[in-house]
Parts: C-alpha cells; sequence; structure tokens
C-alpha cells in the first residue's frame, strides 16, 4: 500500500518503522529537515519537506494516488486541515490524531464536515489501557476481544507458585477445567507458543486467554489475587491524566495527583473536585512519603519524561506497593525496568501505532475473513487477533486435529454465539465465529493465513 505519515514525531516515526516492517511504501511528510533525515536514513523511505496543510506538499507526496494518509503533527486543527486536503486530492482513507477533548466530544461531525475516516486520541486510548490493569491489579496487561467475552492477561510468576517447574500437561484438575488457554510466554525476551510439555520457571511472563470468570478464579488458585483498587497515587497532570481521572471519577475511585505546575493543579482542581492535587516536585520522596505514598493501593507516573516515571516507578515497587504502571515511550528504557520486574510499562505510541496497523491490515484484506482488532503482546514480539469468519475462509468444519497450523501460529479461542471454546482437536470453525489467533511470527492479514503452505492431518491442537 502507498502510505503517507504527515508529523515525524514519537507515533509517526513508529507507525513507519512498522509499516515498513510491512513492506509497505511510506513516505513522511515533515517540516523539519532534522526528524526527516533521521526517518530516511534510519527507514530508508520517502521523505518530503513541507507543511502537511500545503496542496502543493501532499501532491509532491503523491496524496492523489495515496491508499491511506495518517496526520500525526502535535496541531489537532492541521492534522484536521491536512485530511480534509489529502482527501480532496484523491486519497483513499485518512486518519487524524485529535487530543482535544473538545473536538474529540464531536467525532461524528469531524468525520462528515473534513472528511476523516478515523480519529484516533493516544492519551484517552493510554488512559482506557491503564484503567484496565487498575481494575484487575494481579495482571501485569490486558487486552480485550469480542465485546469483553474474551480477556488476555499477562503475568510474571514467582517463586513458590504452583505452576513452576511442571508441564502444563500437569496442571492441576481445577485449574484445567477452567475456560483458558496458555497462549505465549516470554522468557528472557524470547517468546514462544507453549505445548503441554512446555515447564514453566519464575521469572517466566505467561500470558493467559479465556472467560474473564476463569482468570479470575486462576489467580485466586494462584494466590494472587488482589482486592480492589479503591485509591490511586498519580504523578504527573498531563493529558493522559486528565482522561484517567474522568475514568477513575466514574468508576469511584479515590484519586490523588502530584503535579508541579502551579496552573495545571489549578485546571485538575475545578475539572475535578473530588480528586486531591498536590503542587510539588513528584520525584521528590520527601514529598511522596509526606503526601502518604504508601497507603494507596496503587501508583502511577505520569510525566512527560521517560526517566522520570521510570525511576518514580522503581521506588514506589521498592516502597511496597503492589500495582505500579508507567508510561514509557522507549523501548530500550522498557525492557531494562522490565527486568527488575516493572511489567506493567505502557507507551502511548506504541498503541497508537497498533490501532493504525489494525486499520492498515484491515484494508489489505479482501480475503475470507474481517480483522476485528489486533494487540501487540510480550513487548510486541507477539500478536493477538480477533477475526470474524466469513464464507470464503478455508476448512471450514474441518476438524483442527485434520489441519496444520504455520509455526508460531495458535488458534487460541472460538467464539460461537455466546459460547467460548477453548480449541481441542475436534473443534471446528465456522462461518459467523469469531476466531483469536495467536502470531510469532507476524504476516496474518486473514484467517486463511494460519494455515501451512501444504494443508496435512496431524496429530494434536498444542493445547
Amino acid at each position: 500500500m502507498n502510505i503517507i505519515i504527515v508529523g515525524s514525531g514519537k507515533v509517526g516515526f513508529t507507525l513507519a518503522e512498522q509499516l515498513v516492517q510491512e513492506e509497505h511504501d511510506v513516505t513522511i511528510v515533515d517540516s523539519n529537515e532534522e526528524a526527516l533525515r533521521r526517518a530516511g536514513d534510519q527507514l530508508d523511505i520517502m521523505t518530503v519537506r513541507g507543511n502537511g496543510v500545503s496542496a502543493a506538499t501532499l501532491r509532491e507526496a503523491s496524496a492523489d494516488s495515496a491508499d491511506l494518509l495518517v496526520a500525526a503533527t502535535n496541531s489537532d486543527e492541521v492534522n484536521m486541515v491536512c485530511s480534509l486536503t489529502a482527501k480532496s486530492l484523491g486519497t483513499k482513507y485518512t486518519i487524524a490524531r485529535i487530543r482535544n477533548q473538545e473536538y474529540t466530544n464531536s467525532v461524528a461531525e469531524l468525520r462528515r464536515d473534513l472528511k476523516i475516516d478515523m480519529v484516533i486520541n493516544p492519551e484517552n486510548t493510554t488512559a482506557v489501557e491503564i484503567s484496565r490493569l487498575l481494575r484487575f491489579p494481579s495482571a501485569a496487561n490486558i487486552e480485550t476481544f469480542c465485546r469483553g467475552l474474551v480477556e488476555l492477561m499477562g503475568f510474571r510468576l514467582q517463586e513458590g507458585d504452583f505452576m513452576v517447574g511442571s508441564p502444563l500437561y500437569a496442571l492441576p484438575a481445577q485449574v484445567k477445567k477452567l475456560s483458558l488457554l496458555f497462549c505465549a510466554v516470554d522468557r528472557n525476551g524470547e517468546v514462544s507458543i507453549p505445548n503441554g510439555a512446555f515447564v514453566p520457571q519464575a521469572g517466566d511472563k505467561l500470558y493467559l486467554i479465556g472467560r474473564p470468570n476463569s482468570l479470575d478464579q486462576f489467580f485466586r488458585q494462584l494466590g494472587r489475587y488482589a482486592p480492589k483498587v479503591k485509591q490511586v497515587f498519580l504523578v504527573g497532570g498531563g493529558k493522559v491524566s486528565m482522561y484517567l481521572a474522568n475514568i477513575l471519577d466514574r468508576m469511584g475511585i479515590r484519586l490523588k495527583i502530584v503535579e508541579q505546575d502551579e496552573d495545571r493543579c489549578r485546571l485538575i482542581s475545578e475539572r475535578f473536585p473530588r480528586v486531591t492535587v498536590i503542587f510539588g516536585d513528584g520525584t521528590d520522596s520527601e514529598l511522596l512519603e509526606s503526601e502518604n505514598l504508601t497507603a494507596s493501593d496503587a501508583f502511577v507516573s505520569l510525566t512527560d519524561r521517560d526517566e522520570e516515571n521510570l525511576i518514580i516507578a522503581l521506588y514506589a515497587m521498592q516502597q511496597g506497593l503492589s500495582k505500579v504502571i508507567t508510561k514509557c515511550n522507549r523501548q530500550s528504557y522498557a525492557g531494562i525496568v522490565r527486568s527488575l520486574g516493572l511489567d506493567s510499562v505502557i507507551s502511548p505510541k506504541f498503541v497508537t501505532a497498533s490501532h493504525i496497523l489494525h486499520v492498515v491490515r484491515g484494508m489489505q484484506n479482501s480475503q475470507g475473513s474481517v480483522m476485528n482488532s489486533l494487540h501487540r503482546i510480550a513487548g510486541g514480539e507477539a500478536e493477538a487477533m480477533e477475526f470474524t469468519v466469513g464464507p470464503g475462509t478455508r476448512n471450514l468444519g474441518v476438524p483442527l486435529k485434520d489441519l496444520r497450523l504455520r509455526p508460531g501460529v495458535l488458534l487460541a479461542v472460538i467464539v460461537r454465539g455466546k459460547d467460548i471454546i477453548i480449541p481441542q482437536g475436534s473443534s471446528f470453525l465456522q462461518e459467523g465465529d469469531q476466531v483469536i489467533i495467536i502470531s510469532r511470527g507476524g504476516g496474518v492479514l486473514d484467517l486463511n493465513d494460519i494455515y501451512a503452505a501444504e494443508a496435512a492431518p496431524s496429530g494434536g491442537t498444542g493445547k
């Protein structure tokens, strides 16, 4: 596909990087020569210097024949006008990053009047991700599928957990009867899809998928069930914090925010009267102690600096808080702190890029099934995708034991109406099913992509 990205900031660069990996023709438009040079050198893509609002600049980037334009500058207004201009020139599909809540409250009008096909708000999306983790503090990360009927959770195994040192086929009967599946494992950065002979070890990060109530029961059996979060301590009062405060306020969770900008403190106080706002430096350990940090059930660091977020989050872990979440856009940093036990690391740019990548794959897909959602898991080394089975999907009605899937691909869950099916050898697909696929190697755009090149009978499903 021919794709134009206007704006080579964090989101634009990350998106371009992922699209290039999937062999799309990408052109970046930006007025900053240094940003373009970096993108051109590191990604080997086309670059155009100029204002993304300018029709002449967009023509130079071939907007008249582009399949997709993503407007991801720091200005909502520029992104909106850029999308409108691109559509008038002939671009087939436009996505605009719009962060101002006043604009996002009228998305329907924006899409109609400015011909924007999709509006994405990274800060709001990030806040929703964080709120999910606060709803289920035992998990390091949570993804939802099939309108909440299925959830995928990651957690870190600890010394003393009953699973350590025993193969998955030897799990206790009370675990086997639950509607769930171990679908991926991250061991020291090596990601694999486990079979029944896999032996979990302390330090492994395991990914579970299944019914939410089954996951809940599993964590209770593991002795890792955490009580409901009632009070959250948050450092940083930026856009993500504002969206998160709105969500937590509706959930009835008490919130304390530390922010070092006095005007921002005043704004938060006026907008959220029930939130406790403290004017001060959130990196000051004495301030955190004086504000009784350890009395909170969870801690979230959302400043504008990755380094500060990680240091404060590690400090909160050291103080004994059971649930610590931090924002970090640099993958190299995130890997380091995960190795220290801080698993709930959220990256707004990666969350945004994944949403857009899902749209791109949907546009490519003209085969037998529809991709409903796409989530990156295990530090981006694996993907979890939800498809709807269509009439063109191959091997309908054929038992899975008679099929051979591609290496690194797992058919994890089948949702048929309200039934949640953890696949076995006798399971099969039928039109209308919703199917969740875990892929370690990428390249799955359609359900037909999960099969090996030449289907041949095999002896089992890997459950």
